[in-house]
């Protein structure tokens, strides 16, 4: 089973939609036993990183994600939930993330990462369809073609201040890091649940990947 982390932000059923799509079972529980006991989780969002924080603390399910990530457990992070694995946030303030990521989340026509020039006229929030760039062979972008298209839809995103967490690139202004892959964690910018059969072929090959059947 898919546990789908629910701290009260994101469009969690359209997640849990896309799984049961693919023909697989996917739960949305903030439990802990079925967090810990699922074959792997899914950290969604949507609104603000201070928020979300906030929210997953009050619910005790910080320590508990974090847990779950150290301990090696399949994790699919999804917009807000790439942004909260990051060490911090300039979203209204600095606001300290879960500290898995080294590097912290900022907003488009900040300082951008890696010293990459940014361009002006950007239009924000980054929202429609933008093509995901591949920088390394990521097990869940499996049979994803290069520079296919994904939905977006954020003014924020992560910088990794370690090169080697970045799986894919997205250009908006600047190159910006558009998902991440290190181990058990793979986390998007995008929403593959929104994203067409590109998106359900992410879903699919994380679904797969924890049930052994393979890519």
């Amino acid at each position: 089973m898919i546990a789908i982390i629910d701290y009260g932000m994101g469009n969690l059923r359209s997640v849990q939609k896309a799984f049961e799509q693919l023909g697989h079972q996917a739960a949305i529980t903030r439990l802990p036993r079925e967090i810990l006991a699922a074959r792997g989780v899914v950290l969604p969002g949507v609104g603000a990183f201070r928020q979300a924080l906030e929210n997953l603390r009050n619910l005790r399910l910080d320590a508990l994600v974090k847990e779950c990530l150290l301990a090696g457990k399949p994790f699919l992070g999804i917009c807000l939930g790439l942004q909260l694995l990051f060490e911090e946030s300039d979203e209204f303030g600095f606001t300290a993330g879960l500290g898995i990521i080294p590097g912290k989340v900022i907003k488009f026509a900040g300082p951008a990462f890696a010293g990459e020039k940014q361009t002006g006229g950007l239009k924000i929030p980054h929202m429609g369809w933008n093509r995901l760039h591949k920088v390394k062979k990521a097990p869940l972008l499996a049979g994803v073609e290069e520079g296919a298209m994904m939905y977006f839809v954020h003014s924020y995103y992560g910088a990794p201040t370690d090169p080697s967490w970045i799986a894919a690139t997205t250009e908006h202004g600047v190159e910006f890091c558009s998902a991440v892959w290190k181990d058990n964690i793979f986390a998007l910018q995008c929403h593959p649940e929104k994203s067409g059969t590109v998106g359900l072929k992410i879903l699919d090959n994380f679904a797969k990947s924890i049930s052994g059947n393979g890519y």
